[in-house]
């Protein structure tokens, strides 16, 4: 009984610390975001999004990723793409979530990829286009997205085997072109 006491006593100082942990991160994070680095102008949003140490509050959340992703922060760009696609702080809207997730994808972002090539095989902010999901799918399988892998067994079906030749090619460009900018 005794040391069941002393465990509770334990946690509840291990959690009043990380609750102020917390509170100094956020005020850390919030002073480095407004001085303009834009990884704590990204991590201040996520903490927004997720209510983290602060109210939830999307549109501050957009504010912050919007401030982190102009600065071409790819994170922040997918993070700004995924809030414009669900309508969150922003109204809904698929063209403005394809240009984040576009910067984001043309960064190396498997997650942004593979957002965009579902966008382009359901016609969001774009008209339909298999050749062009197939690309952004196949790039993001590449990255080892196993969603992107899925979807690319949806897909084929329903393209000629031209489509899917001239997907692949294109494909293959958008590697090479994504992965030489890397270095």
């Amino acid at each position: 009984m005794q040391k069941t006491a002393l465990i509770a006593i334990f946690l509840s100082f291990f959690c009043l610390v990380n609750l102020a942990w917390g509170e100094m991160d956020v005020q850390e994070t919030t002073r480095l975001a407004k001085s303009g680095d834009a990884e704590a102008q990204y991590f201040l949003g996520l903490k927004y999004d997720q209510g983290q140490g602060v109210p939830q509050n999307y549109a501050e959340a957009v504010k912050w990723f919007r401030k982190a992703a102009e600065q071409g922060l790819a994170d922040a760009q997918f993070a700004l793409g995924l809030k414009y696609g669900k309508g969150q702080g922003v109204p809904k809207n698929y063209t403005e979530a394809m240009k984040w997730y576009r910067k984001a994808a043309d960064q190396g972002d498997a997650n942004a990829q593979y957002n965009l090539g579902i966008m382009y095989y359901n016609g969001e902010g774009t008209p339909k286009n298999f050749i062009n999901s197939y690309v952004w799918l196949s790039v993001a399988s590449a990255k080892g997205n196993e969603k992107a892998k899925k979807y690319i067994e949806i897909i084929s079906p329903e393209m000629t085997p031209q489509q899917v030749a001239q997907a692949q090619n294109e494909a293959a460009e958008l590697w090479k072109r994504i992965n030489k900018s890397k270095k």
